[in-house]
């Protein structure tokens, strides 16, 4: 009996171990099939997802394309943030903004960028040396002026019938001032954003180095030289472009003045970054090379210095330029101006020469006084190019001897 009770306890422990076996065994094989359901369904949205972001982007790119499309640039819209508030008007095309076109000419001045920004843009400077497209060195002659130029029909004669890919100009004038010119003047439409300068103050330096900066954005010009509305040429453009151009030199006054009008207007706070035997004068008006160009614009440590400690009557024009260059690149420059100015008046301003001075005698002797000057590791008979000052009533008659005197 009690072995007939053993096998009915097992055989039901076996009943319902086989039943426990048949239901959990069931629920496995289901819980697998979820989970391989859940697996595929995750990767078959992922991969909607990807799909999905791949068309809307090509969707974005289409109509930020069609939005600029048509329009030109010289800069490119999204490298700078607007000027005083206002957007930057965009005057070319993505197209546009590929070709070299955009880096060997600026056709349009009226950028609208602040100071910082310009002068960041110009002193940028490729590795390579060789340049990608046709380059002809060009002279830009910076004009920086109180207002109109008076002499100005004489330098449209200058540059009458020349390559324009040889040269490009650039004014400064005050603010709200606008050359008067036809179209068909090689000055229109040549004037850059401004600021006020008055004579004395480092703002003249502020003039000096924008224009310079203006200037760098064409990558064609390799020579910059300064010059005011009361400026001519002695020579005719031929010889002035080879004369720069193939100069192995900058020229930049700069000498060391012993006396109250020299090492006098040194500060002594201005050491040790500055010292006094390195304090240099020299004439406001420069022609320097496109190396030097750069490193005045980006040259923001010394222009402080000069700018807190070169007050009135030290005269920042006559002394930052001329320091700082003998103090880092003295090897590049002739340490000469190429503008004649007579400064045998013992006044603030040198002589002005009006209508009475101009005779063919007088123009050829600041053409060639006889003396010879250094030019590439030798002497040459032309040291000056332009001179100044003249007085508007000087125009008739140096236009009447241009021809047969400067050539041109």
């Amino acid at each position: 009996m009690e072995m007939e009770n053993a096998r009915d306890t097992k055989g039901k422990f076996a009943k319902a171990r086989a039943k426990e076996d048949a239901l959990f065994g069931s629920t496995g094989v289901a819980d697998s099939s979820f989970r391989l359901l859940k697996l595929v369904s995750v990767l078959i949205i992922f991969v909607l997802g990807v799909v999905l972001g791949l068309i809307s982007g090509s969707h974005v790119d289409r109509y930020f394309d069609f939005q600029f499309r048509g329009k030109s640039v010289y800069f490119n819209p999204f490298q700078f943030g607007p000027a005083n508030d206002e957007s930057i008007e965009v005057n070319c095309g993505r197209d546009e903004l590929k070709s070299m076109d955009s880096f060997t000419g600026l056709q349009n001045l009226n950028h609208g960028l602040t100071d910082d920004q310009l002068f960041w843009r110009a002193t940028l400077v490729p590795e390579k040396e060789e340049f990608p497209f046709s380059r002809m060195p060009k002279v830009a002659f910076m004009f920086l002026t109180r207002g109109p130029i008076p002499l100005l029909p004489l330098w449209e004669r200058f540059f009458a019938g020349q390559d324009a890919d040889k040269y490009s100009i650039f004014v400064h004038a005050p603010p709200g001032f606008e050359l008067s010119v036809s179209e068909s003047s090689v000055f229109y439409r040549r004037q850059i954003p401004s600021k006020s300068v008055a004579w004395g103050s480092v703002s003249l330096v502020d003039g000096e180095k924008r224009l310079l900066a203006n200037a760098l954005l064409d990558y064609s010009n390799e020579r910059f030289v300064l010059l005011s509305e009361s400026c001519i040429p002695i020579y005719d453009f031929p010889t002035v472009h080879k004369y720069l151009v193939e100069s192995a030199h900058s020229f930049v006054e700069s000498f060391d003045d012993p006396s109250r009008y020299g090492r006098g207007r040194y500060s002594r706070w201005m050491k040790p970054d500055i010292k006094l035997s390195e304090w240099r004068k020299g004439s406001q008006w420069f022609e320097m090379q496109r190396t030097l160009a750069v490193k005045i614009v980006a040259d923001t440590k010394y222009y402080s210095i000069f700018s807190k400690y070169c007050k009135p009557s030290c005269y920042p024009d006559e002394h930052y330029i001329p320091t700082y260059i003998r103090k880092f690149y003295g090897s590049l420059n002739s340490n000469r101006t190429i503008t004649y100015v007579d400064w045998s008046l013992i006044a603030p301003h040198p002589a002005t020469f009006s209508a009475v001075n101009i005779t063919e005698g007088f123009m050829n002797s600041l053409r060639n006084n006889g003396t010879a000057c250094r030019y590439n590791f030798g002497e040459t008979p032309i040291c000056h190019l332009f001179a100044r000052k003249f007085d508007p009533s000087a125009l008739e008659p140096l236009l009447n001897i241009s021809s047969q005197v400067m050539g041109f």
